[in-house]
Formats: C-alpha cells, sequence, structure tokens
C-alpha cells in the first residue's frame, strides 16, 4: 500500500469491511491478514455463492474477486450483485494473461483489476484507489500522524521526528518503521514483516528483516532510548519506554 494515505474508515469512524474471495485457502489468508494489517474489517469466501451469502450478511465496502471460480465465477457474482442494486467496488484477480478476462470484467462493472502474482500491496493500493473514488471511506486526517514516545512519523509528508530531530528514511525503511508503529506493542515475525514490506512474493530471506532492522535502529535509536526491541526467536516490536 502506497503511505502517502491517511486511513480510510466508513463514514461512521468504523473499519471499513472488506470481501476477498477466491478458492484458494492460502491466497484469501494472506489476503485477509494482510487487510487486517491495515486496520480493516475483513471476511473471506470461498466460492460465488458463498461470496453472495456473506455480501449480503456482511455489507463490505469492496470485494476482491477472483475470477475463475468453480461453482459461479466472478462474473456471475458481479453481476447478481448489480442486478440486485449492489454498488460495492469490485477488484478482480485475474490470471497473468487473461486480458479478456480483464476487459469482461471492467465491462461487467468491476472498479478495477489486478493480476496474478501479485504483491499484497497492489491490492490493497488498488482497493483504496476504488473505495475512494466510490465515495465509500472517509480519511481520517488525525490519524495519518502515528506516535510511540517521542517518535512522530506522517504517512502523508513522509516526515519522521524524534523529539526535534528529523529523520531521514529510505522508502522500505519508512514503510517498516510505519508497520510497526501501527501495531505498537506487538510483537511482528519476520515472516509478517516480509509478507507486509516487501510483499508475499519477495522470495527474500528474513536477514532482509535483521538488515533493516539495524538501519532503523541507528537512525531511531542511537544514542537515545530504544525503542525497537528484538524479542528473541519471536520477532521485532515498537514500545513506548516504562
Amino acid at each position: 500500500m502506497s503511505s502517502e494515505h491517511p486511513d480510510l474508515r466508513r463514514p461512521d469512524g468504523a473499519p471499513l469491511r472488506i470481501l476477498a474471495v477466491d478458492d484458494e485457502p492460502m491466497l484469501t489468508d494472506l489476503l485477509a491478514m494482510a487487510l487486517r494489517m491495515e486496520g480493516w474489517e475483513v471476511r473471506t469466501a470461498a466460492s460465488g455463492l458463498e461470496a453472495l451469502q456473506v455480501a449480503r450478511d456482511f455489507e463490505p465496502d469492496a470485494l476482491v474477486l477472483d475470477v475463475m471460480m468453480p461453482d459461479l465465477d466472478g462474473m456471475s457474482v458481479l453481476r447478481r450483485l448489480r442486478e440486485s442494486g449492489n454498488l460495492v467496488p469490485v477488484v478482480f484477480l485475474t490470471a497473468k494473461d487473461a486480458v479478456s478476462d480483464r476487459i469482461a470484467g471492467l465491462t461487467a462493472g468491476g472498479d478495477d483489476y489486478v493480476t496474478k502474482p501479485f504483491s499484497l500491496e497492489e491490492v490493497i493500493a488498488r482497493l483504496r484507489a476504488v473505495i475512494r473514488r466510490s465515495g465509500q471511506g472517509q480519511a481520517e486526517e488525525e490519524q495519518s500522524i502515528l506516535r510511540v514516545a517521542d517518535l512522530s512519523l506522517n504517512e502523508d509528508s513522509h516526515e519522521v521526528m524524534r523529539g526535534d530531530d528529523e529523520i531521514e528514511l529510505t522508502a522500505t525503511e519508512f514503510e517498516l518503521l510505519r508497520f510497526l508503529m501501527r501495531n505498537e506493542r506487538r510483537v511482528l515475525s519476520k515472516a509478517q514483516i516480509l509478507d507486509r514490506v516487501w510483499s508475499y512474493d519477495f522470495g527474500g530471506k528474513s536477514s532482509v528483516v535483521e538488515l533493516y532492522i539495524s538501519y532503523l535502529r541507528k537512525k531511531i535509536d542511537a544514542g537515545r532510548v530504544p525503542l525497537l526491541h528484538t524479542v528473541r526467536g519471536v520477532g521485532y516490536m515498537i514500545k513506548a519506554p516504562q
């Protein structure tokens, strides 16, 4: 996801609701994990018919919908939703070379598409875009500044401050710090960090996480009370001093 935007929420301030539909459980688990990391409420469905039932009960703000499913394909799900008057934004998941699927999906009333294999970041970015366009979500400007003790991170301007000192971060360092700060006092495993910061198809090793944590420590904690902590054998967390 692009870090240029504050949180999107429902008009009443409640978390956005996203329905992820795919017949591959591993894929829906990954999607659900990434979407929940955004602070959104998530439901999943493994078939087209189940998706229609969950959509009725859950009233999602957006759908991530696979085109190819065994019982009722994504196009048919979308058609039934639109026929019932449901204008929920839909981001289709399509096969890499299925250009006809993309055209058919957009023609049928879909809002965007992502080709497999995809990065979780891209799916989230596309969802944010279609939700903003639909007017479903409202940005909470006060949420755009994250704080842990005297450390602040502005998601709009990308400014990071520790006390009165401005800290220059690379784009990846910024995403890593942002992920940690959004999950203050929560231990995040190397696998979770790889999935969220580098995307699940990065193919990298956990050593890259250690390397970037060390970069952040030099910039954030050097000569100061440490905020970044290693929980041996588990992962990393950020927390204010006791």
